[in-house]
């Protein structure tokens, strides 16, 4: 024969290692031709058949029936072991399922859950109270301010760019100073623009220092109650129109000086200003004056709008507004987190109730499950037997075959095979019925939960709003805002 050797390869291939049947039954059939190939019954049968085995009066079976038996019995055996796993992992996912626990943490949830919002909300209250008693302080500073000193307008203040605007513009008078003068105190440098820059760098910021002290120190005081303030501010007001003009006229003159002499400039100067300090020679020089005395007026403008007018009164709107912005902040603050708090309570009991309906519907899957197992197992018992019968009937025809004399009475017996009887232990499980009890009436306690939850939601948003019922006087700005 051609390729014997591939031929016996080939064919050990295509053999099972097994004698079933490819399948994905939990309990698989038996493949009857390979399990009797397997025990050799028809050789053996024939074989026993000549020799007359078993004898005409034999009442039991003989060793190869035996063996069949054996087989069937020890496949019954496996196969309820198969039963008896699936079992333990039913109840084990039954177990896991754990009704009665899910139904003690909801009604312990049930019972914390108001007492934990409770507690957020009580430790919000004590919060806003303290900031509702700062506000009220800063308020009632504000009252009595305006009370003092006869006030009856609200206090300017100037928002972030405003006041960044009236800070750029200081910036760029003194930048535009310094540029002008240098070009008209070039004409004495040896280094041209860039030395008379440098040289009019400390008469710009002079200049516009000196303005916006005065303004911001010492003129604003002309506007307050108090009669030696105003004093204070008038002689402010005279005192900056004497500084300006002495800063402006000096360097005019450091001008003219400088262009003439190398040294001794400033001496020339004060020199000047003592005999004739309005004696100025040129035409670029009483320019100087008037461009530095120009910037001058208007930075001295720009500190007196820096801030309120009124000295003190600013600080103390100021004071009040970050009071108010504290207390309204922080109460949106906790609002939101009121919210985030009920919304996220809200999703979980909602995935909870989803998740009982589900559990509810795995529990019947299970058992479903179960019972079919249980019924499989029962119908491969029959197969079993029905196996064990063919293979028998297989190995008995075999043996008439070759008899010469009678065969024994027993062959035309068939095969009980003896049922076991699975054991389902039911006494932990729920019933249908009753377990769809239950779970509807643990849903409505969630239901209901979440209305607790939410009526509690809104009854800590009357109880942050009453904190300014407390306060009746108090600016409505800040209910309004809230």
């Amino acid at each position: 024969m051609r390729f014997e050797a591939l031929n016996r390869l080939w064919e050990t291939v295509r053999e099972t290692s097994h004698d079933f049947r490819a399948s994905t039954d939990v309990f698989p059939v038996v493949d009857i031709e390979k399990l009797s190939t397997t025990l050799s019954l028809k050789e053996k049968g024939a074989t026993a058949g000549r020799l007359n085995r078993p004898g005409t009066s034999a009442q039991s079976l003989d060793e190869t029936e035996q063996n069949v038996v054996t087989w069937i019995e020890t496949e019954k055996k496996s196969s309820h072991q198969v039963l008896e796993d699936q079992f333990q992992t039913f109840d084990s996912r039954l177990r896991n399922l754990d009704f009665e626990g899910q139904f003690g943490l909801i009604r312990q949830a049930n019972a914390s859950s108001i007492s934990d919002f409770k507690a957020e909300v009580a430790s919000g209250v004590d919060e806003l109270h303290g900031l509702r008693r700062k506000l009220k302080t800063a308020e009632d500073e504000l009252v009595d301010f305006k009370s003092r000193h006869k006030l009856q307008r609200a206090a300017k203040i100037s928002s972030k760019a405003a006041w960044g605007f009236k800070v750029a513009l200081i910036v760029f008078l003194v930048l535009i100073e310094m540029v002008m003068n240098g070009s008209f105190l070039a004409k004495g440098s040896e280094q041209g623009v860039v030395g008379g820059v440098t040289e009019a760098a400390a008469f710009a910021f002079l200049n516009i220092g000196a303005a916006l002290m005065f303004s911001f120190f010492c003129v604003r005081f002309l506007v307050h109650r108090s009669f030696l303030l105003k004093l204070l501010g008038l002689l402010g007001l005279v005192a900056y129109v004497a500084v300006a003009l002495a800063i402006n006229i000096a360097l005019a003159h450091y001008r003219e000086v400088s262009a003439t002499i190398l040294s001794g400039a400033g001496v020339e100067v004060m020199q000047r200003l003592k005999t004739a300090p309005l004696g100025l020679q040129e035409l670029n020089s009483w320019m100087l004056f008037a461009v530095g005395l120009m910037f001058s007026l208007f930075a001295f403008i720009d500190g007196c709008y820096l801030t309120d007018p009124y000295p003190g009164f600013a600080g103390v709107q100021k004071r009040l507004d970050t009071a108010r912005s504290s207390y309204i902040d922080r109460k949106l603050d906790l609002i939101d987190d009121l919210r985030d708090i009920r919304d996220e309570h809200n999703s979980k009991i909602e995935a909870i109730i989803r998740d009982l309906s589900m559990r509810r519907q795995e529990t019947a899957a299970i058992l479903a499950h179960r019972a079919r197992t249980a019924g499989l197992f029962a119908e491969h018992q029959n197969h079993l037997e029905r196996t064990a019968n063919t293979l028998l009937t297989i190995y008995r025809e075999a043996n008439r075959g070759a008899r010469t004399e009678p065969e024994p009475a027993y062959f035309a017996t068939r095969y009980q095979l003896e049922r076991l009887v699975p054991v389902l232990h039911s006494n932990e499980e729920w019933d249908d019925k009753l377990l769809g009890e239950r779970i509807q009436s643990a849903q409505a306690e969630l239901s209901e939960q979440i209305k607790r939850i939410g009526d509690e939601f809104e009854s800590a948003i009357e109880k942050y709003h009453k904190l300014d019922n407390l306060f009746p006087e108090s600016t409505i700005g800040a209910t309004q805002a809230a």
